[in-house]
């Protein structure tokens, strides 16, 4: 070598060598949170946070128990702290949401927020192998498979459910005491045929993935045999998600298993939540072939499930809800034992009524009547709404405190054929007035029920026409709620605030 080309070889290996490495960020590697830090869990259930850098370019994750690994959107540090963006769910003023991680003596605090959820932990050094350990375990979703045919739900579903009363507060001994209520109130001799545990009842998979129940529950099967003997049935809930709403085991990766195993316990019913689940099925492909999944995992177990699909009414369901194998679905968010909620849902937020009909209904949510938190006028506009919108009836309640008011509204019988009239009609407004609302429902024996509503807050007075029932002339008047007949509508019908009136018109 020349001279000259060993000092250009010199020079330019003595600039290679003083070009500085380049720096990875402090923040770099695996960082375990362990359980018992508040914030942390149920939901989201923070596990993990991995953090790499190259060229100066950060990416990471947080791994949650229940959506997985959340992805880092535009990771940087600043002023010594790691700030990111991540997506958020269920709030469209804020798709996405701000997180940031400082080092604190030797740890990781990450602070940050999924929808109503607030993050705020301490995260300790992990390495590789811990890493591959907490790893989130992804599953494929099946295609979208053919239509499932079912005959069940001829009326719409009637019952109890555990939720509005007891939430994940739920037992052994209170389902049996529901069945034994459902019987010796005669709940069960006027159609409420359903006892449906809702979230809360799971507990951990075995070594081979199938679910046990939690200590409260010793064993199901003695259950549903108990509840059987009743002449009654049974049903329990999950999600398609990692976690259900309340933070229990989830579905998810073991559709068939769990259907398996809800049919070898003998249940008659299976309420499935999107919940944790909209993570990873959040548009209307996902959705529906997630439903699908599990309708069709019912399906080859050979037992009869009531299907009762919970995704909010999102993605027109009711389009596509019996294509899935259910019976019913969800228009809404949940219910809450208040007038403005229960109006808003069932005045506004009860389903297309064009989607309703025999073996495939709108679910505007459970009844709250008995619950205590809307007057007895509110409780009879509460259940006429939900009457007149062929709405399943699953009551909410402490069957075992049902005054004789409560017992006598829910068991009308006259009021409950209005609901599960066979020909399946779903109600609607025929006419509105300001606070008042006329709403019509053709019967299959060729009458036509009528419900007068008053959504203001002072008494009124609403006369009918026997055009508000598609009819020329009515020959006969027939008061649902007291059973008083007269061949003819009063001049007008005094309905108090909040309140409403049920008529049954015959005529021609």
């Amino acid at each position: 070598m020349s001279r000259a080309l060993f000092a250009a070889a010199a020079l330019v290996g003595t600039c290679l060598s003083a070009a500085p490495a380049l720096a990875k960020s402090a923040y770099d590697g695996v960082w375990l949170f362990d359980e018992g830090q508040p914030k942390l869990g149920p939901n989201p259930g923070v596990t993990m946070m991995e953090v790499a850098s190259k060229g100066g370019k950060i990416t990471g994750s947080v791994t949650t128990q229940w959506y997985g690994p959340v992805e880092m959107q535009d990771p940087h540090v600043e002023n010594g702290v790691l700030r990111f963006t991540a997506r958020n769910i269920n709030d469209r003023e804020h798709p996405t949401r701000d997180w940031s991680v400082t080092l604190e003596a030797g740890k990781a605090h990450l602070k940050g927020q999924i929808w109503e959820s607030e993050v705020d932990g301490f995260g300790r050094p992990g390495t590789a192998k811990d890493a591959k350990a907490r790893a989130f375990r992804f599953t494929a979703l099946p295609a979208l498979g053919a239509p499932i045919p079912k005959t069940l739900a001829a009326t719409p579903p009637m019952g109890w459910s555990s939720w509005n009363k007891f939430a994940e507060h739920i037992d052994d001994k209170t389902v049996r005491a529901m069945a034994d209520a459902m019987v010796s109130t005669g709940l069960r001799d006027a159609g409420y045929t359903y006892v449906n545990i809702d979230d809360g009842w799971q507990g951990k998979r075995d070594p081979n993935g199938v679910l046990q129940p939690n200590a409260k529950f010793p064993d199901m099967k003695a259950l549903t045999d108990y509840v059987h003997s009743k002449g009654l049935k049974i049903g329990i809930y999950s999600s398609q998600g990692p976690r259900t709403c309340a933070g229990y085991e989830g579905s998810y990766g073991h559709v068939q298993q769990d259907a398996k195993t809800y049919a070898e316990w003998g249940f008659d019913y299976l309420k499935y939540d999107l919940c944790s689940g909209e993570w990873f099925y959040a548009d209307a492909d996902t959705v529906q072939r997630s439903y699908h999944e599990m309708g069709a995992a019912l399906q080859a177990t050979g037992r009869d499930f009531i299907f009762s699909l919970c995704e909010y009414g999102r993605f027109d369901v009711g389009r596509w809800g019996r294509d899935v194998g259910g019976q019913l679905w969800r228009t809404t968010g949940d219910i809450t034992d208040d007038y403005p909620t229960m109006a808003k849902i069932g005045f506004d937020k009860n389903g297309n009524p064009d989607w309703a009909g025999p073996h495939g209904w709108n679910d505007p949510d459970m009844l709250e009547v008995g619950n205590g938190g809307m007057s007895a006028d509110e409780y009879r506009t509460h259940m006429t709404l939900w009457a007149m919108s062929a709405a399943p009836l699953m009551m909410g309640h402490d069957l075992r405190e049902t005054s004789p008011e409560t017992l006598a509204m829910l068991t009308n019988r006259r009021v409950i054929a209005i609901d599960q009239d066979a020909r399946g009609v779903q109600g609607k407004a025929v006419r509105k007035d300001g606070a008042t609302e006329v709403w019509a429902k053709p019967l299959a024996d060729g009458r036509v029920a009528l419900a007068l509503f008053n959504r203001g807050d002072a008494a009124v007075s609403l006369a009918i026409t026997a055009q508000d029932a598609g009819l020329r002339e009515i020959t006969q008047v027939q008061d649902a709620w007291s059973g008083a007949t007269s061949p003819r509508p009063a001049t007008a019908y005094a309905i108090p605030a909040r309140g409403a009136a049920l008529i049954v018109l015959s005529g021609k």
